[in-house]
């Protein structure tokens, strides 16, 4: 059995990927409540994937409110990506993504773990 964890290198720090992601180089879609963002390019990892999760100061003015959906973002994810990696690896990819969260409200685990599911199964099949 796989392990499911979220290391150090999977997490996508390199300030010029995000900037490029954020400045239209990458493509976009919308799965309600999260909006993902992903940008085809060789990554500095062993990864297939690096990641990062961004909730906006300007919805949610508490930082105690963005980091836990954050942090439900991140094990929705972590539980889910075995499939993901898998498809990147036999296409022999590698992908930067970038999941915001859009909703004005926090919704609850369930709901962003399906939600999770359908954003990687479509990412799967764009990738």
């Amino acid at each position: 059995m796989q392990k499911l964890t979220f290391k150090k290198g999977e997490k996508l720090k390199s300030q010029k990927i995000i900037d490029r992601i954020f400045n239209r180089e990458g493509q976009s879609f919308a799965n309600f409540p999260i909006r993902v963002i992903y940008l085809e390019t060789p990554l500095n990892s062993d990864f297939p994937a690096q990641v990062t999760f961004s909730v906006p100061k300007r919805k949610f003015k508490k930082a105690v409110d963005r980091n836990r959906i954050k942090r439900l973002m991140r094990e929705a994810y972590r539980l889910n990506k075995p499939k993901f990696y898998d498809s990147l690896i036999a296409k022999e990819k590698q992908v930067a993504v970038l999941f915001l969260y859009v909703a004005n409200e926090e919704v609850d685990y369930q709901f962003i773990e399906s939600k999770m599911k359908q954003a990687l199964k479509r990412l799967r099949r764009s990738v």
